[in-house]
């Protein structure tokens, strides 16, 4: 089983790629989309698509978590990335990969056992869950794991 982790957004994307069954999973690789800010919304879209694309085509999951939106203040940042997000779920739906949402809590809790966690936390256990180094990752390629890693213990459940 391949599972796909995203970590939304549309100026950088976190994606993250695990691979096993049951309680061993593996790091397969990880990485972010990053979008050029020069560029109008709707080319960042089509960046985020195309980008992601390739991601999906190189690694073929069977199944995808995508963290849902929260967001207290910024609610033009939400909303952007609400289209970004519906433009990940569509290109997915497409490829035959599902998805599922997933919750901040949900992730955190999966991956820490608390679901108020501190991002270092979380950063922490991913590496430690997926024998990677202890040097920082990108924060959104991180929580990519992190939500790939809840991820599977859904499918673990199914």
């Amino acid at each position: 089983m391949r599972v796909l982790g995203i970590d939304p957004g549309y100026g950088r994307i976190g994606w993250g790629i695990i691979e096993g069954e049951k309680a061993t999973w593996k790091h397969i690789a990880h990485g972010c989309i990053e979008t050029d800010a020069s560029n109008s919304f709707v080319v960042r879209l089509a960046t985020l698509e195309s980008d992601l694309q390739d991601v999906v085509t190189k690694y073929n999951p069977n199944v995808a978590g995508m963290e849902t939106l929260f967001f207290k203040k910024n609610v033009t940042t939400g909303l952007d990335v609400a289209h970004a997000r519906g433009v990940m779920l569509l290109l997915l739906h497409k490829n035959g990969v599902p998805v599922r949402d997933i919750k901040p809590v949900e992730v955190k809790q999966a991956v820490t056992g608390h679901g108020g966690a501190e991002k270092t936390q979380v950063q922490h256990m991913v590496a430690m869950l997926l024998g990677l180094p202890e040097k920082r990752m990108q924060d959104d390629a991180a929580d990519a794991l992190a939500v790939a890693l809840a991820t599977s213990a859904y499918v673990r459940k199914k």
